[in-house]
């Protein structure tokens, strides 16, 4: 993967006379929290970031979601891309979130995935996580809510794997971040195209928050992904592909405005 602002990406390599799409993954996670399916979506240009401190990127965490926010600008900035379709996960998603609030003129569409407006995160997680000792019981509580009941023990035990190969205080900082994240009141300045997915299941991140964003952003669609849990780009990567395969076919988009 190629590197730049000390943030590696996946680059798909696809169509240039295509938006570019930013892709977030959530607390913990790394472009690899995108399986295959979405990060390979055909005929669309995609770039899967690693944030900083996360995968093979960089530097350290951030500890709020406007910090993490200015990487992923500065991202584009070192690539030229003026305007992007950001699509992110649970932390990802309040980071594109921030994003289509605070930047819009930089926001050609949203896709926010099992995330919500205000993300609380339990003070035991925050402790469990503040301490490389305890690293292992805070992955643990979160994989035990992350997933849905029917997932294959087998993506479960890979997930968990890879969270567990985290840093403690970048984790720590990802909880942080995400127990800080308040944009409820100001909610309605979104104004891009936004596609909203969650799993029926998500014990994380509730169906009733996707649905209270659905009502206050104007342009919005909600997609629930039955049986699915909070990971519901994991479970069933299939179904999730083809629904943002449909939203980013969808956006409205000139090719000059990469530049």
């Amino acid at each position: 993967m190629p590197l730049t602002t000390g943030i590696y990406y996946f680059e798909n390599g696809g169509n240039w006379a295509r938006p570019a799409v930013i892709f977030i993954h959530g607390a913990g996670g790394s472009n690899l929290s995108w399986p295959p399916e979405i990060r390979r979506l055909h005929d669309q240009r995609i770039y899967a970031l690693d944030l900083p401190g996360h995968g093979k990127s960089e530097g350290i965490g951030r500890q709020s979601i406007p910090d993490y926010a200015r990487c992923v600008l500065d991202f584009m900035a070192s690539l030229k891309i003026q305007k992007a379709v950001f699509v992110g996960h649970s932390m990802g998603g309040a980071i594109a979130l921030w994003l289509g609030i605070h930047n819009p003129s930089r926001t050609l569409g949203l896709g926010l995935i099992g995330t919500a407006p205000h993300l609380r995160v339990s003070p035991d997680l925050i402790s469990k996580s503040s301490v490389e000792a305890t690293l292992p019981l805070a992955v643990k509580s979160t994989m035990d809510l992350a997933f849905g009941s029917k997932t294959d023990p087998r993506i479960k035990e890979l997930a968990t794997q890879r969270m567990a190969e985290m840093r403690y205080p970048v984790l720590h900082g990802d909880f942080l971040a995400c127990d800080s994240f308040d944009e409820t009141s100001i909610l309605g300045r979104a104004k891009a195209p936004t596609l909203i997915i969650c799993g029926s299941d998500d014990r994380m991140t509730p169906l009733r928050y996707s649905q209270i964003m659905q009502k206050r952003l104007k342009k919005s669609l909600l997609h629930i992904v039955d049986g699915a849990g909070h990971m519901v780009m994991l479970e069933q990567p299939h179904v999730v592909a083809g629904i943002l395969n449909v939203f980013l076919n969808s956006i409205n988009y000139q090719p000059g405005d990469i530049s």
